[in-house]
């Protein structure tokens, strides 16, 4: 087997290295970036025949780099991979295309509920030696028979939709291209455009891909569309949400509250407006997590690489350049 580098780009610790490596075609080498710092990120780079990313930006420089054939990214989200860089300089890019869909989905619901049933707010109150059950009536609903919006509705979206079915929910939804008439049944959902969806949904969760049409998509106009005792919920990007916006909302009264997993900075800052809202739930960026999900993830990205490696074509769903 032909010798090759990987370089994983988020920094790990050397625990994590050592679960990855059983994995690796036979001769591989797997190394991975000391820290976010960009000068580290290109040094390492150095020598390496792929890079795998979860959540660092590969920008033009790291795409020019000498002998880089491919950039697999773990999990779906391709926002922060420059393509047309990588098409530039002949790079392919690939992703593990609907494998996360379940746990994002999970995530979401979870979210939602955390929310609705001011799961967190009650947590921290028992913690802090308090008993805040009072306190968080006026703002406890239930989801059984809301109407729930979801935007984007591609992999994630429609795990989302079957998870919601035993909760009874009318579903609507948002996306470039409707589903067709047959799936839509089968999903109990029904297109609508974002702004109608909006008005008329208890709980708005976003599931869409962050690119140059859904950037800042959630802004202080369409978040004032909203019912003021609905809920959002962000497992997509930090981008397509203006976070000063809905931490404007929250603190006005205009929504009853969020659940955010996602940040348009991350790992988030302490500037972040969304920080202290006890009406708002914050997650690390956890929705795709999967503790099963880890050696299929990892064996999909390896196969990808391999073929790659043997100049025969990836799995078509997973590649973007």
């Amino acid at each position: 087997m032909t010798r090759a580098h990987v370089v994983l780009l988020d920094p790990a610790a050397p625990e994590r290295l050592d679960r990855i490596r059983p994995f690796l075609p036979q001769g591989w080498v797997l190394t991975a970036a000391a820290s976010r710092d960009p000068k580290d990120q290109l040094a390492e780079l150095q020598g390496a025949s792929f890079v795998i990313s979860g959540d660092m930006p590969v920008t033009e420089q790291m795409f020019a780099t000498p002998g880089l054939r491919a950039v697999h990214k773990w999990g779906v989200g391709y926002d922060g991979i420059d393509l047309e860089a990588a098409r530039r300089h002949g790079v392919r890019v690939l992703r593990t295309t609907g494998s996360n869909a379940v746990a994002v989905a999970e995530t979401t619901l979870g979210l939602i509920l955390a929310v609705n049933r001011n799961i967190v707010r009650g947590h921290v109150g028992v913690l802090n030696g308090g008993w805040p059950k009072g306190q968080v009536g006026p703002t406890s609903a239930t989801l059984s028979g809301r109407t729930v919006g979801i935007v984007g509705m591609g992999y994630i979206g429609k795990a989302l939709a079957r998870l919601l079915r035993g909760f009874g929910c009318p579903i609507l939804y948002t996306k470039r291209t409707p589903l067709p008439q047959p799936e839509e049944a089968d999903l109990n959902a029904r297109f609508a455009p974002l702004d109608d969806l909006l008005a008329a949904s208890d709980v708005v969760t976003l599931n869409c891909d962050l690119n140059d049409s859904t950037r800042d998509l959630i802004d202080a106009r369409r978040l004032a569309l909203m019912k003021p005792n609905a809920i959002l919920v962000n497992a997509a990007r930090g981008g397509v949400l203006v976070e000063g916006d809905l931490a404007d909302a929250i603190r006005q009264g205009r929504l009853r509250g969020a659940g955010i997993d996602v940040f348009s900075v991350e790992p988030i800052t302490p500037d972040n407006p969304l920080l202290g809202l006890d009406r708002v739930v914050l997650t690390p960026h956890l929705g795709a997590l999967d503790a099963a999900g880890f050696a299929p993830t990892i064996m999909r990205m390896m196969e990808n690489l391999l073929a790659v490696q043997q100049g025969i074509p990836p799995r078509d769903i997973d590649v973007l350049v």
